[in-house]
């Protein structure tokens, strides 16, 4: 699996939201699918309310997420 870091904008009652998250997924899609069920859950947004403007595959010296760095870790034993 590789780590994502995806950046975008949900729409939170009027206001959109920036956001940038990092998600794990073995491509460019998986990644946003993942992102796209996250932002849904957490927050109750609806897929078309959510706008993707940048995915970026991340190498492991920039992994910020302590979770997902410990799962690529892992991962790698």
């Amino acid at each position: 699996m590789k780590a994502y870091r995806i950046k975008g904008s949900f729409l939170m009652k009027d206001v959109w939201q920036p956001f940038a998250k990092e998600v794990i997924g073995n491509n460019e899609e998986e990644a946003k699918e993942r992102l796209l069920s996250i932002m849904g859950s957490r927050h109750k947004v609806k897929r078309r309310m959510i706008k993707i403007e940048e995915v970026k595959e991340l190498q492991k010296d920039e992994i910020e997420d302590a979770v997902i760095k410990y799962i690529l870790e892992r991962e790698n034993e």
